[in-house]
């Protein structure tokens, strides 16, 4: 938690239930870093790639939870560190800009579940917390046909370093099609 200018980097108190929040979202990461310690956790929230390898490795937390985007670089490093310090760190990947592949990434980096933001505290907890041996809940508002297809196709295109004639080629579908399809907002979950 922040203390005036100055920005707590080491656990006090039960490292069992330390906690490493990084996020640069000021408002949300004191929201959350708040609830997690009212939750018992022993938290640590920062705003940077930078200060989360560095908390990462010299105190290799029990816990995470880490921005995929952040201001000075792609959580993806931290999550990487974490996995380092401490192998069996639970840590969950929170983002605003939530797809398929950016889910994946993250879980082959180490992370344990991936959260779309805003996350309550409750889910974040439930995440942390989960034993991986029982399947989670059902999503109340799963995605449609229509976003799968989307996520996919931009998944593709992502692939192909944002090549439309490279992507409409693996996807066998005409360019055109693929140029309108790109044009238009992703379809609501």
């Amino acid at each position: 938690m922040l203390s005036g200018d100055a920005v707590k980097l080491t656990f006090t108190g039960d490292v069992t239930r330390s906690l490493l929040i990084v996020d640069d979202d000021a408002p949300f990461r004191t929201r959350l870093a708040r609830a997690m310690e009212k939750r018992g956790f022993n938290v640590v929230a920062v705003d940077s790639v930078h200060l989360g390898i560095e908390v990462a490795q010299e105190s290799a937390p029990a816990f995470a939870v880490v921005d995929l985007r952040l201001g000075d670089g792609s959580g993806l490093d931290v999550v990487a560190a974490l996995r380092d310090a401490r192998p069996d760190a639970r840590i969950v990947m929170l983002t605003g800009y939530g797809n398929i592949a950016t889910a994946v990434a993250a879980v082959k980096a180490g992370a344990v579940d991936y959260l779309p933001k805003p996350a309550d505290a409750d889910a974040v907890e439930s995440a942390l917390l989960a034993d991986g041996r029982t399947l989670p809940q059902p999503p109340d508002n799963p995605m449609s046909a229509d976003r799968v297809r989307w996520e996919h196709i931009q998944r593709v295109f992502e692939q192909c370093d944002r090549n439309v004639s490279e992507t409409a080629r693996r996807l066998k579908m005409h360019r055109r099609t693929l140029q309108r399809i790109l044009n238009k907002h992703a379809p609501r979950a």
